[in-house]
């Protein structure tokens, strides 16, 4: 069965979830290992864990998700330069979200705190998901 246009986009779209997923693990692990096996300082272990995570998933992203056959020199400097872009449109989306009265919002949900915080860094996250996808699928691993 031949899937259409859509389809593909995703599918593509759940493979790269699915790799941020992975990645996220891979990051925490690494942090883990360096803090608590090795004794690394807590900034460096968190570095470390973020460098680790950043290569998995331009590897992951580069094979699994974009099937991509370009240069890796060249994808890799556009898939740095799309987390910057991105990591700064989900930082500026928090930012904006928090001067508003929304960002003194505090409640509770079966005890546990909710903040206007940390719903913007939620809906933050997701906009960077989302335009960090875009960003990858048509200018990092464009075919």
């Amino acid at each position: 069965m031949k899937l259409n246009e859509k389809q593909e986009q995703i599918i593509q779209f759940i493979k790269f979830c699915l790799v941020g997923v992975l990645n996220t693990l891979v990051t925490l692990a690494v942090i883990y290992l360096c803090k608590s096996f090795f004794g690394i300082n807590d900034y460096i272990s968190n570095a470390c864990g973020y460098i680790c995570g950043m290569i998995n998933s331009f590897l992951c992203n580069r094979r699994f998700v974009f099937e991509s056959q370009g240069s890796y020199a060249r994808e890799a400097s556009r898939f740095l330069a799309g987390f910057l872009v991105c990591y700064l449109l989900q930082l500026t989306t928090v930012w904006l979200i928090n001067r508003t009265d929304f960002g003194n919002l505090l409640f509770y949900v079966y005890g546990i705190a909710v903040t206007g915080y940390g719903i913007a860094t939620l809906i933050g996250n997701i906009v960077y998901t989302i335009a960090n996808f875009i960003f990858n699928r048509l200018i990092t691993f464009k075919k």
